[in-house]
């Protein structure tokens, strides 16, 4: 399996923060206290990268399960790990997630800043993927850049801003070029109820958000 992450994982979160001054992690993580994760819940995260998120989800007592791809990303989960959480046991799958089928068997799914990684039709299919991994009343976790609103300046301020982070990641990563996805709506056309959305600001301006979806029984 080629290592799309192998040159820009090992500085993603250093990236990361200086691109969104700590917002991405704080958008990582909205979604995951004591009222949404309760001890022994089995959580899969999905694209985990460095996984700080994975890790807050694990000191709350969840079962947690980690899937990626990409080895690179893999390890730098391993090493912060052991820096911040070494007694913690987290489940680690180094796959391509679609291969993962393990249906109905979660009961939060977790995608954060993974489903931009796709084009649109492609992200479609593996959001509907995410969601057969759920429990009947699964919990569905988006993180991820923010649907341009607001006036004509602030739509074009997060345009620009999201492309130029898209741009970066298909130059070393290879990933996809596209538009920001308005995931709330794709959400609820593959049947979750979205019982919330939180948004993280950049000079005043909602730039990320994070989308919480429930599986409907």
């Amino acid at each position: 399996m080629r290592d799309k992450y192998k040159y820009i994982g090992p500085v993603y979160d250093f990236l990361s923060n200086l691109y969104s001054g700590k917002n991405i992690h704080r958008c990582k993580t909205a979604m995951l206290d004591v009222e949404t994760v309760k001890p022994g819940d089995r959580i899969l995260f999905a694209g985990v990268g460095h996984g700080r998120d994975a890790i807050r989800a694990a000191e709350l007592g969840a079962d947690v399960t980690v899937v990626d791809l990409s080895e690179t990303m893999l390890r730098k989960f391993g090493e912060a790990q052991i820096k911040e959480a070494p007694s913690l046991s987290i489940r680690r799958i180094h796959s391509d997630i679609m291969k993962v089928d393990e249906f109905e068997q979660y009961d939060m799914v977790v995608a954060n800043f993974f489903l931009n990684v796709f084009d649109e039709d492609m992200m479609v299919k593996v959001l509907e993927h995410l969601i057969r991994l759920g429990k009947a009343d699964a919990r569905v976790v988006v993180g991820d850049f923010c649907y341009p609103t607001g006036n004509i300046v602030a739509r074009l301020f997060k345009k620009l801003y999201w492309y130029m982070a898209v741009f970066t990641f298909w130059l070393f990563a290879n990933n996809a070029f596209h538009k920001i996805y308005n995931y709330p709506e794709h959400m609820q056309r593959l049947g979750l109820e979205v019982t919330d959305k939180k948004h993280f600001k950049l000079l005043n301006m909602d730039c990320y958000w994070s989308i919480l979806g429930r599986k409907q029984a």
